[in-house]
Order: structure tokens, then sequence, then C-alpha cells
């Protein structure tokens, strides 16, 4: 398994690498423990709290991403604009907001919390498994993007047309529709009807 951002541990304060961990949840998203990433994420999965991101730009068009070929889970798959994990007691939101400045170098000029939702969705490529309790958010991009190559492949910019076409072509994260049909009151009020979502 390569090492990325997301399975390499990182160096505290003291010197010692500690491992990444998340929060473990109950069905209700109450906080319930913690479990190093990668353990979460073993068949059968721990339910733990994630978060995804869909930001538009001022044409209602949506940010997708492409995850970088070297991530250890859905690498070179279409997903949406950013998501991840809050670290035990960062906020969803703040956690929203600071993911997706690392990965896409830009800060959303408007982030708006849009539900939640509860999955899980097994990967059969690497046999890791999604069970989380993900807190969706929408918002606006205004400023260009400076992705990070560990983390992103490539990005695009699609209206409702050119997605339903890129995803019967290409392959998606198994939670991307997921996410994305929950998140969809959200994005018709912040893109308006004629954006088509």
């Amino acid at each position: 398994m390569p090492i990325t951002p997301a399975t390499a541990t990182h160096t505290s304060s003291n010197g010692t690498a500690d491992a990444i961990l998340l929060e473990l949840v109950d069905e209700n998203g109450v906080t319930i423990g913690t479990a190093e990433k990668l353990a979460a994420h073993q068949p059968p999965g721990q339910l733990h709290r994630a978060f995804s991101v869909f930001l538009f730009d001022e044409r209602g068009r949506l940010l997708l991403q492409q995850r970088a070929l070297g991530k250890y889970h859905s690498p070179g798959v279409w997903s949406n604009t950013c998501c991840g994990h809050p670290y035990p007691g960062e906020a969803p939101f703040a956690a929203a907001a600071r993911r997706t400045f690392e990965e896409l170098g830009v800060s959303p000029s408007l982030l708006a919390e849009a539900g939640t939702v509860r999955y899980n969705h097994p990967d059969p490529e690497s046999g890791l498994v999604e069970q989380e309790y993900n807190h969706l958010f929408v918002g606006l991009v205004q400023s260009p993007l400076r992705p990070d190559a560990e983390e992103v492949g490539d990005t695009a910019f699609v209206t409702p047309a050119e997605l339903a076409e890129r995803h019967a072509g290409d392959t998606f994260s198994s939670w991307f529709m997921t996410v994305l049909d929950a998140a969809r009151p959200a994005v018709r009020e912040l893109t308006g009807p004629s954006a088509g979502w």
C-alpha cells in the first residue's frame, strides 16, 4: 500500500508519530469513541463521522475532483469536490473548510450545512468499507484552484447534463450518488432552478 497523507502517521509536538484517528459515532451521530483511520475502514467497517463538500461556480456548475492515483482508498475515481473526516473533537464545518483548502488550495466564498446522510458502501477494488455518518456542505468557489497533486488527479466543473454523461462513462466513488442525492435540496436552493440540479 502506498504511503499517502491519508495513511501516513503525523508527528506530534513531542516528536512521536501519532496514528490518524477518526470519531466513531452511533446511529444518531453521537460520538462514542475513536478508531485508527485504516482500521475503521476494514470490513465490516466502523460507523464514523465524515463530511462531503459540493462547491459550485457562479454559473451553477459542480466542481468534481478526480482522486489522485496514490490514494489508499478509491484512487483515480471521480467524486464530489472534497470529502474526508474530521479529527476527533473537530467540528465538521471546520474540517470541511480545512480539507477543501488543503486539497484544492481554495477557500469557499460561501459554505453552508446541507444535512447528514448515513451509508454503508463497500469498495470492491480495495476491499475497504465506507461506513459513514456524513455531514454535507454546499458552497461557492470563486478563486482559481491550486490542487495538491498528492490528493487530486484532476478537476472539472460540470452541468447536470455533463455530469450524467461523465457518470455513464467514467468511474465514480461508491458514495458519490448517495451524498449528491442527499445534498440536492440544498444544492437547488444554492444554485437556483435554472442550473437544473
